[in-house]
């Protein structure tokens, strides 16, 4: 289950069934990123596509030399523009791949409007969906609900693209969700819907134990995505933000203009894959490592590589060895970076605050610590308001809950009121009323054990103690022991053996620390494959936007497909490539 692969294979089928000759890819503005993410241009020249282009791009050239592969969601404006674009072809002959199930009547409109016989195949590939990591996907919408319900357009795209997964994975699964949101409920019936009508597509070959999709809600964790990362991809976005790979560098002081967007992917970038997932501190150590290596092979030299700011200058003034290393200079300029914005804004103390309010139940040594950080000039408005916002989830219903306090004293730090609003608006949406689980306190016997040993010996690194509540999730999931009163199956139907194949979609998003966590089971779980995939992927800034936290402040302030036969409808197939 490598959701990476999955779509690079599509990608891959496309050009190599369109044959040898030159070839212009075709896409939309959402499949332009889907590609993006497996794929990086020059990889794609080498199978002899010279020219990208949008399909809504009014200026395109007639070039009839070239061969067109396009590659669009099956939307009434993409359908649209492809009639207009047979109507008057701009290419010699067209290759057409759907990202997901098209409607047979927009198929008769196309082969309608092939007049001049230039459309040699229409197929769907199911890469309906944003590939982050072999095991995470998003959809990329931000704002999927209104208050409690789903937008209507976010809910079938978000159903297209659950169901394009599921169907490029090869998987037909049975589904749980998470009872006390009826976001869940209602996707989980989507999914069951278009599986049930699609059921020739989802006719794959049955494993002993039939894979899972299990549904949640982010609003049953809102903690999690409030909290400053210290692993290098989540940390990367949190601090800087990454949209399709690309981070922009454009506001770094005195960034040089080849470093302005930088993109960052494990598919194409070596020492990024074998450093995402480590601290902050182990990156700066092999970054090191790495630059002495470089500079061994310089003996006239002997500069000593001391700290980051070190680092940087040494890249800049060897403009030879800046050519022969840029994976090193982007890397030594995000790192430094990061670590500015850490000293900057002290994030290192509102951290270790952060951890206890999200791991620890001592409500007086953490009102006192959020109170002194308040103080600390050094601490950002939006730190500041981030603090009272996990107070408050934390001890909403505290008897010696402190939160007035705690508003007035943001209020005379100056921070400014659209953060000062976000902490009643994050209690409507992920406060103990809404969420069908306890964050904080342990459950059993067991659990409090755990937390009781834990406390005796300490932890290695006080910025990393907190744990997703996915991972009890999914540990229960996979020993067999997930509730059904808290995640009932949709249908009769149950699984009798514990799951191996699972399929975890979060409404509102996922996060990177969530992602470490499939990781890590994944590596340590015989015979466990698990895939993560969210509506969106946060980091703090992007999860506070969202328009299932707005509305709540707004309500207070107010195979492969085989052609077959002649004719358009012969040359229309369906695929499900293997994963």
């Amino acid at each position: 289950m490598n959701v990476v692969f999955a779509v690079k294979q599509y990608v891959s089928k496309m050009i190599e069934d369109s044959g040898p000759g030159m070839k212009v890819l075709l896409m939309d503005k959402e499949t332009t990123g889907i590609v993006s993410m497996v794929y990086t241009q020059s990889e794609i020249l080498q199978k002899e596509v010279y020219l990208f282009e949008r399909i809504d791009s009014q200026n395109r050239e007639i070039m009839k030399h070239l061969k067109a592969i396009c590659f669009l969601r099956p939307t009434k404006e993409n359908v649209d523009y492809l009639i207009q674009e047979l109507r008057r072809p701009k290419y010699s002959i067209y290759f057409i791949y759907f990202s997901n199930v098209i409607s047979k009547s927009d198929v008769k409109s196309l082969a309608e409007a092939d007049e001049q016989e230039v459309v040699a195949e229409v197929q769907e590939f199911y890469g309906d969906y944003i590939a982050v990591n072999p095991h995470l996907f998003s959809l990329n919408i931000l704002g999927c609900c209104q208050g409690r319900n789903w937008d209507p357009a976010q809910l079938s795209r978000t159903t297209q693209g659950l169901t394009a997964l599921l169907l490029s994975l090869k998987k037909c699964p049975m589904i749980r969700y998470q009872l006390s949101s009826e976001s869940a409920k209602r996707l989980a019936e989507c999914v069951k819907q278009v599986i049930t009508k699609e059921y020739e597509l989802f006719e794959f070959r049955r494993t002993e134990v039939p894979p899972l999709l299990l549904i949640l809600d982010r609003c049953d964790d809102a903690i999690t995505p409030l909290l400053n990362q210290w692993t290098y991809q989540a940390m990367v976005h949190e601090l800087l933000g990454i949209n399709n790979n690309r981070i922009d560098l454009s506001r770094v002081p005195g960034i040089s203009k080849d470093l302005r967007e930088v993109v960052l992917s494990a598919e194409n970038d070596e020492f990024y894959a074998n450093n995402m997932y480590l601290n902050f501190a182990e990156i700066g150590s092999n970054i090191k490592n790495l630059m002495e290596d470089f500079q061994k092979k310089k003996p006239k030299e002997q500069q000593k590589l001391e700290s980051i700011a070190d680092m940087k200058a040494f890249v800049e003034n060897y403009p030879q060895f800046k050519k022969m290393s840029g994976t090193v200079s982007k890397h030594v300029t995000v790192v430094g970076e990061l670590s500015r914005l850490v000293s900057e804004r002290n994030l290192l103390e509102v951290s270790e605050v952060e951890q206890e309010l999200a791991c620890q139940n001592d409500h007086s040594s953490a009102l006192q610590n959020v109170k002194r950080l308040l103080q600390n000039p050094k601490v950002t408005e939006f730190d500041a308001a981030r603090l009272v916002m996990l107070y408050a989830l934390h001890y909403e219903r505290h008897s010696s809950n402190s939160l007035p306090g705690l508003m007035m004293d943001l209020r005379n730090k100056g921070v400014s009121e659209k953060y000062r609003k976000l902490v009643s608006a994050i209690v409507e949406y992920g406060g103990k009323r809404v969420r069908g689980s306890d964050l904080f306190s342990p459950k059993d016997a067991v659990a409090i054990t755990k937390q009781f040993l834990k406390g005796l010996k300490g932890v290695e690194n006080v910025y990393t103690q907190h744990q997703p509540f996915l991972h009890e999730t999914l540990d229960h999931l996979i020993k067999g022991k997930l509730k059904e009163n808290l995640y009932p199956y949709l249908g009769p139907n149950t699984l009798r053996d514990r799951p191996q194949d699972i399929v975890v979609f979060i409404i509102g998003g996922a996060t990177y620390e969530e992602a470490l966590t499939v990781y890590n089971l994944n590596r340590t779980t015989p015979g466990v494959r698990i895939v993560l995939g969210g509506t969106t992927v946060h980091n703090t800034k992007r999860g506070l936007r969202m328009e299932t936290i707005r509305p709540h402040l707004r309500r207070r302030s107010a195979g492969s497909g085989n052609s077959a036969g002649k004719g358009f409808s012969g040359r229309f197939g369906k695929t499900a490539m293997w994963c």
